[in-house]
């Protein structure tokens, strides 16, 4: 099955003495379900005990009004994951937590490490092997554990200064969120590969968040995206920034064009006009005579709408989703593969047929999602069927958080555009330009990773570094990215 790229995770931190905390940590996650679905975990403080749960599924699935009822303190940390390579087992959900002495902290990470085989290795572990070392998230957890001998000031900064220590030696992506018994810290990856957020509550504490849609949730308002190659640390004094590498801004490209919500902001333009933008400038690009301009549900439909208003095509409704299907159960025996996109999408014969229809969608990855759209459209009566993609070829792997599969699974990846037209049964195809893209966001000078579309990766990347996921339990034991 294909459905589009997989998501990545989501992270959230509250510093808030006085308020219920865990429930506001709830509601954040419920704002950046969106970014991970597999499972959900919430770690709060009351200054003496630091407590934390988790579990898979959904946010709502995993806590309800008796577990958050129990989770009193006042800073809390979540995380909703969905991983990007690896298993989707409970010993990987997070937040991960350490215990050490007199120390114990948790820890949510939102990215992929590059170089993750290196980070175990200088551990003296083997990946797969010892359940610490299940995830890149885990490993960078017990690295920050192993400071904490030779770092203990007792002045309430140990995991300050382990963290300090640590971020230099990590490469790759992440956005992490922190915390001890009397501290929040957020943390950004030097290039800011993935989005975080700071935000001021209302009746007082600070919040941190992958997107401002969770500072909203909450009634917080925007602060400031945190800088890449800083660190925010939130106690009882306040907030300060410390700035642990020089920053070079990349920005994922498909926050922009898929994972974020249309009402967050991103480099302080708003998610849903920019994607408007890209279709609008799509139908500039490649224009095409059809009578209805339709969308691929749901992320497809701002720049479905922009497509429409700039082509002055009528826009429609051209398929139904199932809002209630998701990707976790979206795993269908071999008999059923026949059902195919069926199980998520299906269309409205009556506004497609006998019509020429523009379907505009964000991407496409394997392609058979995308033909078997195109089938359906047609068995419905529609006469024509154009695509217009809304961001460019899919040609490269990331290795930086995205679940993109392998080279040789992308169908861009050893097809022109007019093969994979022709792959996918569509009467024309086109794919928004790159420099249309990066100038539709709004932001085309503040800086942004665009290796799965141009090949150029900010971090260099050799695949051979990458070791094979090792098979434990009859699941695969090694996460790498969550």
């Amino acid at each position: 099955m294909d459905f589009g790229i997989g998501e990545e995770c989501g992270v959230f931190g509250v510093y808030a003495p006085g308020q219920d905390t865990a429930r506001l940590t709830y509601y954040g996650l419920y704002a950046l379900q969106h970014r991970g679905q597999e499972s959900a975990g919430i770690a709060v403080s009351d200054g003496k005990e630091l407590t934390v749960v988790k579990d898979m599924g959904l946010v709502p699935q995993v806590f309800d009004e008796r577990t958050l009822a129990a989770l009193d303190g006042h800073l809390s940390i979540g995380h909703v994951r969905y991983s990007t390579t690896g298993s989707s087992e409970w010993f990987n959900a997070q937040p991960a937590f350490r215990s050490g002495g007199d120390t114990g902290f948790a820890f949510a990470h939102n990215g992929n490490l590059t170089n993750t085989a290196d980070l175990a290795a200088g551990l003296g572990m083997l990946p797969g092997i010892e359940a610490e070392c299940s995830s890149d998230s885990d490993i960078v957890a017990e690295m920050l554990l192993r400071q904490f001998p030779s770092t203990a000031r007792g002045d309430g900064r140990d995991l300050e200064r382990a963290l300090l220590n640590v971020l230099p030696e990590l490469r790759g992506a992440f956005s992490l969120t922190v915390m001890d018994d009397a501290h929040l810290y957020g943390v950004r990856d030097r290039n800011g590969f993935r989005p975080l957020v700071l935000g001021r509550l209302e009746g007082g504490g600070w919040v941190l968040a992958s997107e401002t849609a969770a500072l909203d949730i909450v009634g917080a308002h925007h602060v400031e995206d945190v800088a890449p190659g800083t660190m925010i640390c939130i106690d009882a004094t306040g907030v300060r920034r410390i700035r642990w590498a020089d920053a070079d801004p990349k920005l994922c490209i498909f926050e922009y064009v898929y994972f974020a919500r249309p009402d967050s902001e991103l480099y302080g333009q708003n998610v849903h006009a920019a994607r408007q933008r890209m279709g609008e400038e799509l139908a500039r690009q490649a224009p095409v005579e059809a009578d209805m301009v339709m969308p691929v549900p749901e992320s497809g439909v701002p720049a479905a709408q922009g497509f429409a208003k700039e082509s002055d095509i009528p826009y429609g409704d051209g398929l139904v989703k199932n809002r209630y299907v998701g990707r976790t159960f979206i795993q269908p025996t071999q008999q059923l593969r026949g059902m195919g996109v069926r199980l998520k999408l299906n269309p409205l014969s009556e506004n497609v047929r006998g019509k020429r229809v523009v379907v505009v969608d964000d991407s496409i990855v394997r392609g058979t999602t995308t033909r078997q759209l195109v089938a359906m459209l047609r068995a419905a009566g529609a006469l024509e069927v154009h695509l217009r993609i809304s961001s460019p070829p899919y040609r490269w792997p990331c290795f930086y958080g995205m679940d993109t599969g392998r080279k040789g699974e992308l169908v861009a990846a050893d097809l022109t555009v007019s093969e994979i037209g022709k792959f996918v049964g569509a009467d024309s195809i086109a794919y928004l330009d790159l420099d249309r893209l990066i100038r539709a966001t709004g932001a085309p000078d503040a800086g942004f990773c665009t290796a799965c579309l141009s090949g150029e990766y900010p971090v260099p990347i050799d695949p051979a570094d990458f070791p094979t996921p090792v098979e434990k339990r009859g699941v695969t034991a090694l996460s790498l990215g969550v």
